[in-house]
């Protein structure tokens, strides 16, 4: 009875499903529902994921939805259903570290069959496979690309304050803050999160420190690199982006200040590529009302973010072939350039056409086929640990007087071995 309607679905939809529905009528038992717990609540974000469960459920499978607004929250919710067994069929995890203890601790299933089946290899970032391959299992579908300090602007305040060149300089971008400012805009849009305050604080290390130096701080934590005057300055370029800041910004929500820029109320955002599905909701196009900055140089580093999703251990068949099937779904080409077009960022995948992609897209995906500029955000290189001391640390700098010598000290102690 099962294959019969798993036929007549195949024959109902795009071709996109046909490889889908196949594997699921090879299986030997029925798929049992697949709960999946993520955190794309937003606008654009519960757009993009409607595609991903319309997928799968076109290719025969069962989707349903836990949204759990907030990163940490989503993630603190997963885990703890995983270790009290109550896990659902996949949770939502960012290409980093942060499942790595699941792994360890045997609590998450591998889906080596469909990676090895689809030569994930010959397709994904070695970042994204040096985190989601471990000890030669893969045990994640990361979905997208994301590049978390991209330089937005509104087209409109730009105009409004005068400036007609796209910053290419820091003394540039400064400059144009000051412009801004000076026309009565807001000239950062910010949300005062510490987690915003360390992308900021990443925007600056890779371009003013550049590659090099990032690479010496954040994956090698050489306390000489930390206590060197080129990283002071990192630290005090930094700071000064903390003076275009409007009064409301404690606590903004990353895409209410999106909205700032989509308005015309504010100049510039250092924010992630999803920042684009606000704009597109709002039917902004970029070159038109938006610009986008991937690095004020040709050589600054692309620091490459995303999400994938992971299979809390089962053995049931019906719902380790429900997590195949999910794999798939993620990783297959219409999905990926449909969800990407929506969330903001770029197709996991290297093989997929994107020219009917928007611009800044279009320059993200030239940006990485140079090896060179492919370089993980601090979470892959930093233990959890690591990674929520320097958070700390920065954002008391972001709001604090404390002087910049103390805060390399600070640094420097929080990333010791």
């Amino acid at each position: 009875m099962l294959a019969c309607r798993l036929k007549m679905l195949a024959a109902a939809v795009a071709m996109l499903a046909l490889p889908l529905c196949a594997q699921a009528q090879k299986a030997s038992v029925p798929l049992e529902k697949a709960e999946v717990i993520h955190w794309w609540t937003s606008n654009s974000e519960s757009a993009a994921v409607k595609v991903i469960a319309d997928a799968y459920r076109k290719s025969g499978g069962t989707w349903v939805d836990t949204a759990i607004a907030g990163a940490d929250q989503s993630r603190a919710v997963a885990i703890n259903r995983i270790v009290g067994g109550n896990a659902p069929a996949a949770a939502q995890f960012n290409t980093t570290k942060q499942f790595l203890d699941l792994i360890e601790q045997g609590m998450l299933n591998h889906v080596d069959e469909v990676a090895l089946a689809e030569g994930w290899d010959k397709f994904l970032p070695e970042p994204v496979l040096n985190v989601i391959r471990v000890k030669g299992h893969y045990y994640a579908v990361p979905v997208n690309i994301h590049m978390q300090t991209w330089v937005w602007y509104s087209k409109a305040a730009f105009k409004q304050a005068g400036i007609v060149k796209e910053p290419a300089t820091m003394d540039e971008l400064f400059a144009a803050l000051d412009k801004l400012k000076a026309a009565g805009l807001i000239p950062l849009a910010h949300g005062g999160q510490a987690w915003q305050e360390t992308i900021v604080f990443q925007a600056m290390l890779t371009n003013v420190g550049g590659k090099d130096l990032y690479l010496k701080v954040i994956r090698d934590r050489d306390p000489k690199a930390i206590q060197s005057d080129a990283f002071k300055q990192v630290l005090l370029a930094f700071k000064r982006m903390q003076s275009y800041v409007d009064s409301g910004s404690p606590g903004r929500n990353w895409n209410d200040a999106t909205s700032l820029l989509i308005k015309g109320k504010a100049g510039m955002q250092i924010m992630g590529d999803w920042v684009k599905g606000e704009f597109a909701a709002a039917k902004q196009v970029a070159g038109k009302d938006f610009g986008c900055i991937a690095g004020l140089t040709p050589q600054t580093p692309y620091l490459i973010q995303g999400d994938a999703f992971v299979f809390p251990k089962t053995t049931r068949a019906p719902l380790v072939n429900a997590q195949k099937l999910l794999a798939k779904t993620l990783m297959n080409p219409v999905t990926q350039l449909e969800f990407n077009k929506l969330k903001g960022s770029i197709p996991i995948r290297n093989d997929i056409d994107v020219s009917s992609m928007d611009m800044c897209a279009k320059i993200g995906v030239e940006i990485m086929k140079d090896k060179s500029r492919h370089v993980g955000i601090s979470e892959i290189f930093l233990t959890p640990d690591q990674n929520g001391a320097l958070q700390d640390i920065l954002t008391a700098y972001w709001n604090t007087r404390m002087p910049v010598e103390r805060v390399q000290k600070n640094i420097a102690s929080a990333l010791k071995d």
